[in-house]
């Protein structure tokens, strides 16, 4: 049996959550082919890329209060592979109604593959720190696909990046098969709160609203990183590097994030995190500059990276059925499905400016949920420290 301390188990959960969570990674490539390959506007191309994400919020809606009574391996097994196939057959089409059925299919598949994953992290040992190395490999993963993806659908044409997306997740199936990890015994008290029906604490709704609401931001600003820097001119190469810089700093936070986790305060890191990613959205939206500009894209996706490791954290010590945890992709997902369709919304009817405004105001509301969130939460009983 194959653990979630065990080398093998944590290969299979790194796998499984790069390729779940690909949209961190690949979002400003994916809109951007979808619109100069394949002729989108940018609210179709957004909206696209929406139905994917909006599968895997749906999947996660499904099975997350059903985590405890499916097999992990099946499920992310089948999950994965069914995402493969989808991509494989969105590779052979160039018809807007096909690929936006394909997107939707694949992304209820990964979906289901990825709140089997989170949900089997947030019954480890530790939680925080296990998301942490997740995240970091996550954060590896970028740097090979945003340094070569962008070559190769310049090379092989827009169906390319489609078979790129169909081999992350035959990798993520295989590897699932053959290794993925039980989760660790669940606790007396979590089964206890299961039987009896004990609803989620109100600390982790705030702090689910509170990571979606940063998640819409990211979506927003980060689909139209790659199409904002072409549009100004800036040059393939220029904004070529700058997406490779992203993903060297995305190696970094979560790793650090799972470090830092006894030594800094949670409660504080959540509430900051939103305010620094408001103002780098400014900076990458209103910004005519190239420097201001790359600086500011290069580390944008650190900071919900470093964030929600924390955020993660706390939600899974203040839920110890690991159901709150399991929802992670519908938290992250629900927010990210929104903010390639707003954002190209929003880019339509006013230009990439007023993107930054956006970003603001939603970043105000998710501070205000994290506010809530900690303010007076304690962990329940039983919940892993």
């Amino acid at each position: 049996m194959t653990t979630t301390n065990s080398r093998a188990g944590r290969a299979v959960l790194m796998a499984s959550h790069c390729a779940g969570m690909v949209d961190m990674v690949a979002l400003p490539v994916w809109v951007g082919t979808l619109i100069a390959a394949y002729h989108l506007d940018p609210q179709q191309g957004g909206g696209i890329v929406t139905l994917f994400l909006a599968g895997a919020v749906l999947a996660s809606v499904v099975f997350a209060p059903r985590f405890n009574r499916i097999s992990g391996r099946v499920a992310a097994t089948l999950g994965f592979g069914g995402a493969s196939l989808a991509f494989f057959a969105a590779s052979l089409t160039n018809d807007f109604a096909t690929l936006a059925a394909l997107h939707a299919v694949g992304g209820f598949a990964a979906g289901t593959g990825l709140s089997f994953t989170h949900g089997t992290i947030g019954r480890s040992v530790n939680p925080h720190r296990l998301f942490g190395m997740v995240g970091m490999a996550l954060g590896i993963f970028a740097v090979p696909f945003l340094g070569a993806t962008p070559q190769i659908v310049a090379a092989f044409g827009g169906s390319a990046l489609f078979r790129v997306f169909a081999l992350v997740m035959a990798i993520a199936t295989v590897m699932a098969a053959i290794a993925f990890p039980t989760p660790d015994a669940e606790s007396e008290i979590s089964k206890a709160h299961r039987d009896a029906g004990v609803r989620l604490p109100r600390a982790v709704w705030f702090g689910i609203f509170g990571v979606s609401a940063m998640a819409l931001v990211q979506a927003m600003i980060f689909s139209f990183v790659e199409r904002m820097g072409a549009d100004r001119g800036f040059g393939v190469a220029s904004v070529s590097a700058v997406l490779l810089a992203l993903g060297i700093a995305n190696m970094f936070p979560a790793g650090i994030a799972a470090v830092l986790d006894k030594r800094l305060d949670a409660r504080t890191v959540v509430l900051v995190g939103p305010a620094v990613q408001a103002v780098l959205a400014l900076v990458v939206a209103q910004s005519s500059g190239f420097v201001p500009y790359a600086v500011a894209a290069s580390v944008f996706v650190s900071v919900m990276l470093f964030t929600h490791t924390f955020a993660f954290g706390q939600l899974a010590r203040l839920d110890v059925t690991g159901r709150a945890v399991a929802a992670t992709p519908a938290m992250v997902m629900i927010g990210s499905a929104m903010g390639p369709i707003v954002g190209g919304t929003i880019v339509k009817a006013v230009g990439y400016g007023g993107l930054g405004v956006a970003a603001l105001a939603i970043d105000v509301v998710a501070v205000l949920m994290f506010a809530r969130m900690t303010r007076g939460a304690k962990p329940q009983v039983g919940a892993l420290a």
